[in-house]
């Protein structure tokens, strides 16, 4: 049952913005912290963003900060993340997470407790 589901990545030149989403099922989007991580090849996963269960807090990788935003909508259990500024360093499988807290997607390893399947954003130079 799959029940964090990834859309909005793509091919976009360096400097473009790309919105990635992640719709999750009720139970999971209201009762957790949701975050993207994102994966190349030969690599550990490493996190993105994360926010917390009503909003008040996010996180961001010093990577992405100032370029990056995660948002979500709790009316329809979605999570977002605007990607502005992308470089060709961005470019790999994005994943959506739900995890008790924004602390344990930061940890190491993380202890997130659902994961979406995945979305490719490519950025060329």
């Amino acid at each position: 049952q799959v029940q964090l589901v990834e859309s909005g990545g793509g091919l976009v030149q360096a400097g473009g913005s790309l919105r990635l989403s992640c719709a999750a099922s009720g139970s999971i989007f209201s009762n957790n912290a949701m975050g993207w991580f994102r994966q190349v090849p030969g690599k550990e996963r490493e996190f993105v963003a994360g926010i917390s269960r009503y909003a008040v807090s996010t996180s961001y990788a010093d990577s992405v900060k100032g370029r990056f935003t995660i948002s979500r909508d709790n009316a329809r259990s979605t999570v977002y993340l605007q990607m502005n500024s992308l470089k060709p360093e961005d470019t790999a499988v994005y994943y959506c997470a739900a995890a008790g807290w924004i602390a344990y997607m930061t940890s190491t390893p993380p202890r997130t407790k659902y994961w979406g399947q995945g979305t490719q954003v490519t950025v060329s130079s």
